[in-house]
């Protein structure tokens, strides 16, 4: 009995645990997206996010001398009838050779312009941006709202600390994490169902939900 007990106390911090690292996740994004809002007269317009039918928010990490390797999570989002949708995990990696030298963190945001752009993070699989779906630099600062009219499936915007310059998401994949999705729900569920509502999002869900805004 005691055997049985330590089993399935393990097993349930274990699930804590898991579902923590995935808060954690969701609440660094919101913290990206507070600093995005807070750049001086780089800041993603208001409009913008008005517009725009969901937010993939995610941090990077890319770090290497000659060789490098680079790796990074977040979460996509996506607004619905009753508001922003509960967070889908995801994730993207890969490595690289050149004359370089350093380690970089760089916090991006992909606004998702058209509802083709977020059925293409509902699928479950990868997102290859530039392929998949046509990306361009982000509009920045007080722009009028005649001039943020989407010209790309999606913007991007970064920020980064480092030695690297040019980061760039295009060509990256991005996938989704569905061990992740299921940590944080507790079950098994689809991105699709995440991302239009249909599955409800969890109270830690709404430190991201406040970031956003309506």
């Amino acid at each position: 009995m005691k055997k049985l007990f330590f089993v399935l106390a393990m097993s349930s911090f274990a699930v804590v645990t898991a579902a923590a690292i995935e808060q954690d996740t969701v609440n660094r994004c919101a913290a990206i997206i507070t600093q995005f809002q807070q750049m001086p007269e780089k800041a993603i317009p208001r409009e913008v996010l008005r517009q725009s039918k969901g937010l993939a928010i995610m941090s990077v990490v890319k770090a290497g001398f000659i060789f490098s390797a680079k790796g990074g999570q977040g979460v996509v989002i996506a607004r619905t009838p009753r508001g922003w949708s509960g967070p889908s995990f995801i994730a993207t990696g890969g490595g690289g050779w050149g004359l370089q030298a350093g380690a970089q963190v760089t916090d991006f945001v992909i606004v998702l312009n058209n509802d083709a752009a977020v059925r293409a993070f509902s699928r479950g699989g990868n997102v290859t941006i530039g392929i998949d779906l046509s990306a361009a630099a982000g509009p920045v600062g007080r722009t009028a709202a005649g001039a943020v009219m989407p010209t790309a499936a999606v913007y991007t915007y970064s920020r980064s600390k480092g030695l690297f310059v040019g980061v760039s998401l295009e060509g990256a994949v991005i996938g989704t994490q569905r061990q992740s999705n299921f940590n944080y729900y507790e079950k098994l569920v689809r991105a699709d169902s995440i991302l239009s509502g249909v599955t409800k999002a969890p109270p830690g869900a709404a430190v991201l939900r406040r970031a956003l805004g309506p």
